[in-house]
């Protein structure tokens, strides 16, 4: 189980030793939070999107494919693909951020 994230996460403490900045999804915090926040925000709604994408995507390969549809059947494989993709992406993106924000701290 993960701890609380403190202010003080991601900068350098008294002791000298730096802990990486952590990104967390969260939902409300795109109108008034932090860049963490924001970034936790917008990669959760990316990830939500995704899943929905996938289902959806796997609902119409399957009827496609039972209706003999295979042009749609296509578009449904390709649609998936896609979003899974993009959460493999939104995932990688939270390391990217972590890199990006303690990189910063040391300019």
């Amino acid at each position: 189980m993960r701890a609380a994230v403190t202010p003080s996460d991601g900068f350098a403490t008294a002791g000298g030793t730096r802990r990486m900045a952590e990104v967390f999804p969260d939902f409300g915090a795109v109108n008034n939070g932090t860049m963490i926040d924001v970034v936790g925000a917008l990669m959760t709604i990316v990830l939500v999107v995704a899943v929905a994408v996938i289902i959806i995507g796997a609902i119409t390969w399957a009827l496609s494919h039972n209706a003999g549809n295979y042009s749609t059947v296509t578009k449904a494989k390709t649609a998936i693909g896609i979003s899974l993709g993009a959460a493999a992406l939104a995932g990688a993106g939270v390391a990217w951020a972590n890199f990006l924000i303690d990189t910063g701290q040391h300019l």
